[in-house]
């Protein structure tokens, strides 16, 4: 990997090339967790690895790389989200949608999150996915903690609700 990282820097495009290659499955999973429109994700993802190879030579090595691509990926969303308008400054109505068939337990929480209204589900997987805390979550976004925590604590009233009338349907 740090041959490939090597080259990267070097502004090799074929390195560069597999380097996408490799992680654009994984960070396309992140950029979905934030933004519903495939569209949108293929954007986000666009800006992440844009700003991964201006920036590849501020990774010194120290921590885990696809870890520093991760976070890269997850501000590039949330810069996206951002250019939308805030989606923190009012209530949602939430609309769930039927259980599609034929999902196990798992895939039917990703649903459910999926389903979230943006800001109950940016927080949320901020919190709960990525592991940051209230005040991290707060920083990124240009909220209070009390509105992230007040996010969280609906996006998981929502998903708890969701998931008790799907238990009791089957």
């Amino acid at each position: 990997m740090e041959q490939l990282l090597e080259a990267c820097r070097k502004g090799n495009r074929k390195a560069q090339k597999e380097l996408y290659q490799r992680m654009a499955p994984v960070l396309m999973g992140i950029c979905r967790r934030y933004l519903n429109r495939r569209e949108e994700a293929e954007e986000a993802l666009g800006n992440a690895f844009l700003k991964i190879f201006t920036k590849l030579s501020d990774y010194k090595g120290e921590g885990s790389f696809e870890g520093w691509m991760k976070k890269i990926t997850v501000r590039a969303c949330l810069d996206f989200l951002r250019a939308r308008n805030s989606p923190f400054a009012q209530e949602w109505e939430v609309e769930v949608p039927d259980h599609p068939g034929g999902l196990d337990e798992a895939e039917y929480l990703a649903f459910l999150i999926q389903a979230l209204p943006v800001g109950y589900r940016t927080v949320f997987n901020l919190y709960a996915i990525e592991g940051y805390k209230h005040h991290e979550i707060a920083d990124m976004l240009g909220i209070s903690e009390g509105t992230s925590k007040s996010q969280l604590s609906k996006a998981r009233k929502i998903l708890q609700e969701q998931v008790t009338q799907e238990r009791k349907k089957s």
